[in-house]
C-alpha cells in the first residue's frame, strides 16, 4: 500500500485492463487486489478512484466468487459515495461496478442500504457529460 499516488493509480489502470480476462480476475483476486483497490475506491486520487472502480468492476464481471469478495471487502459504500463525486468517469465506473455487484442478491440489499438508489436515479435522470 506504499508508492507514490501516481504509481497507485497508474496500477490500478493496469489490474483494470488485465481484468478484462477471466483467469486473470480470479489471479487479480487471490494475489490480493481487492482490499487495496478498496482503499483506492475510498481514499486515493481522482484518477486512482476512477482506476480502482474501473478495476473492480472487471473484476466482478461474470465471476461470482469476486462479486461476494468484493462486498466483504467493503466496496460498496464508497463505490456508492463515488457514483456521487464530481467526476463524470468515475461516476460512470462506480454505476458500472454498483451493477456487475447488484447481480448478487445479498449485494443488492448492500447496494440498497447504502443509499445507491438516489444517486443512481439521478444519473438516470441525467446522466454524465
Amino acid at each position: 500500500r506504499s508508492g507514490t499516488d501516481v504509481a497507485r493509480e497508474m496500477a490500478a489502470g493496469a489490474l483494470w485492463n488485465l481484468a478484462v480476462n477471466h483467469d486473470n480476475q480470479v489471479a487479480i483476486a487471490n494475489a490480493g487486489a481487492i482490499p487495496p483497490l478498496v482503499d483506492l475506491v475510498r481514499s486515493g486520487t481522482d484518477g486512482a478512484k476512477e482506476n480502482a472502480a474501473g478495476a473492480l468492476l472487471n473484476i466482478a464481471a461474470n465471476n461470482d466468487d469476486n462479486k461476494v469478495a468484493i462486498a466483504k471487502a467493503g466496496a460498496i459504500p464508497p463505490l456508492v459515495n463515488l457514483v456521487r463525486s464530481r467526476t463524470d468517469n468515475a461516476k460512470d465506473k462506480a454505476a458500472l461496478a454498483l451493477r456487475n455487484l447488484a447481480v448478487n442478491s445479498d449485494n443488492k440489499v448492500a447496494i440498497t442500504k447504502a443509499g445507491a438508489v438516489s444517486p443512481l436515479v439521478g444519473l438516470v435522470r441525467s446522466g454524465t457529460d
